[in-house]
């Protein structure tokens, strides 16, 4: 069921530069599944939309949400400032996420670029525990290798940097030429051209790949149609080929969008 709901920061940190990472706790981890998000929703009254952001990871009790994100807008970068102990109201659980029965047996291919790592740190994780093999590749602008100590904890994990800092220089796909990953199934998380680039790759190699796209969001309930993509099919609820990322997505088929 999705709602509003009253959270309790347990911790809030900075990772590097403009990353933050949140802990709170609430009741919304218990349904929270990889590839979900939340809308956190910031306290000045003149700021009335909540932000989205992914779920980077659930405590083991499943008591508190891990969000990782990036403060670049005036809404982020107020909730930036919130400390332990604060309340802050969040909409979720939000949107479809990873099919990870689809991924049984398989091994599969994580990747993310920028700040569309923290959600697959959640998906890593969950793929570990289900006895699934990954390898994951994540891509940096730059040497602030940002929740990669997290992510050696559950996968094999490679890196790209654009700079040429910290493992391969270029981008995932370039790391992954370089280094010959081969898999059943790729899942990835970043900004546009990367996902464009993921879904030609795995149509060369005749792979399945699922990728969560990212958009500007308005309500998060599918009632504003403001984060809709182009689809190949007519979707049921405009009955024009497009659908709502935050409702049926944000994780799709690559093969069902056209990006």
């Amino acid at each position: 069921m999705k709602s509003k709901q009253k959270a309790t920061i347990a911790s809030h940190e900075q990772l590097a530069p403009g990353i933050y990472s949140l802990w709170v706790r609430t009741e919304m981890a218990v349904d929270a599944h990889p590839g979900q998000f939340v809308g956190v929703y910031p306290k000045d009254g003149s700021r009335l939309l909540m932000r989205p952001i992914s779920i980077c990871d659930v405590n083991e009790d499943r008591t508190q949400l891990r969000l990782v994100y990036r403060a670049g807008g005036n809404g982020t970068r107020e909730i930036a400032t919130y400390a332990a102990g604060e309340e802050v109201y969040l909409l979720g659980v939000l949107g479809n996420g990873y099919d990870l029965t689809k991924m049984q047996g398989k091994k599969v291919i994580l990747l993310g670029g920028g700040i569309g790592i923290p959600p697959m740190l959640n998906l890593a994780k969950e793929l570990k525990k289900q006895g699934t093999q990954t390898v994951t590749v994540l891509g940096y602008a730059d040497n602030k290798l940002f929740l990669k100590e997290d992510f050696d904890k559950e996968s094999e994990v490679l890196i790209a940097t654009m700079d040429g800092s910290a493992g391969t220089k270029g981008t995932v796909i370039d790391a992954m030429n370089a280094e010959n990953v081969t898999g059943d199934v790729v899942c990835a998380c970043g900004p546009m051209p990367m996902l464009r680039a993921v879904k030609k790759y795995a149509e060369e190699k005749g792979m399945t790949a699922y990728i969560s796209l990212e958009e500007r969001m308005a309500c998060g309930v599918g009632a504003c149609l403001g984060c809709v993509t182009k689809t190949k099919e007519k979707d049921e609820h405009t009955h024009v080929n497009n659908t709502r990322i935050c409702v049926e997505g944000p994780v799709f088929e690559a093969s069902v969008v056209d990006i």
